[in-house]
């Protein structure tokens, strides 16, 4: 039986639309009715409208987001961090400068921006927050996440530091960039994944996970039940147990009367 589902938010639960279908919330409230968790799973910040989403899946749990950086469960505020090496964000903050790439740095409760450019005000829009660039030294450690927001060309560019994760993710709302988020070497949404079943005592085999990008690559190799949208990379299809629809037909609707069916 599935007893818990992480679930993806750009191009898994929110699609080209900005909105979440109704049929969505319904059917996840019938799957919490059942007995199962549902964990949020994203890359963006445990602040803004991925908080809201978390909310209405569930209010009274575990939840994952900053690709796994930030575990909060929502009911205790309690949250299990895990920060950036000063080192590397020090390079980061050069390297950007250096070149006026946007990046973005993130912690628990907030974010900053140095760039004015139009991509870092779309995606300050995307994720439900108020645009105001400031200089990165004013955002209070510890520092979890850092993000770059290039073109497909570039991201075919980008390298991880040696002791950073970097995943790969994309958005229907913004189809033309590229997101590149760099964590703590070894933490994903896959050990993120891992944390949380055992926070819930739930064996592995029966985790469903459902995603469509890169950063879900981790998460997908390690439960029992992986799952791809219809819209998915060719990586992410390729490592899923079976494909559901299309983000945009309310393809997240099949994996979640998957899970239910299971009770």
């Amino acid at each position: 039986m599935i007893a818990l589902i992480g679930i993806d938010v750009d191009g898994t639960l929110v699609g080209s639309s900005g909105k979440v279908p109704d049929l969505i919330w319904e059917l996840a409230a019938q799957a919490r009715a059942k007995g199962i968790h549902i964990a949020l799973c994203s890359g963006r910040p445990a602040f803004g409208l991925a908080a809201e989403y978390a909310r209405h899946l569930d209010d009274d749990g575990w939840h994952i987001f900053q690709n796994g950086a930030s575990v909060v469960n929502l009911a205790t505020h309690h949250s299990r961090s895990t920060p950036l090496p000063e080192g590397s964000v020090r390079g980061l903050i050069s390297h950007a400068r250096e070149t006026g790439q946007v990046l973005e740095l993130y912690g628990d409760d907030d974010y900053v921006v140095e760039s004015e450019a139009p991509w870092a005000r779309e995606h300050a829009e995307l994720l439900g927050l108020e645009f105001k660039p400031r200089p990165y030294e004013t955002l209070s450690p510890p520092l979890v996440r850092a993000q770059w927001l290039v073109s497909p060309e570039d991201a075919k560019k980008m390298v991880a530091p040696p002791d950073l994760e970097m995943a790969e993710s994309t958005s229907p709302l913004m189809p033309d960039v590229r997101f590149i988020g760099l964590t703590r070497h070894g933490v994903s949404k896959g050990s993120a994944m891992r944390e949380i079943a055992a926070a819930y005592r739930v064996d592995m085999r029966d985790v469903m996970y459902i995603g469509d990008s890169g950063n879900d690559l981790s998460a997908l190799r390690v439960v029992g039940h992986p799952i791809a949208m219809g819209n998915a990379d060719p990586q992410v299809i390729k490592a899923a147990e079976r494909t559901v629809g299309h983000v945009d037909d309310a393809g997240l609707a099949d994996a979640l009367k998957i899970a239910i069916s299971s009770r």
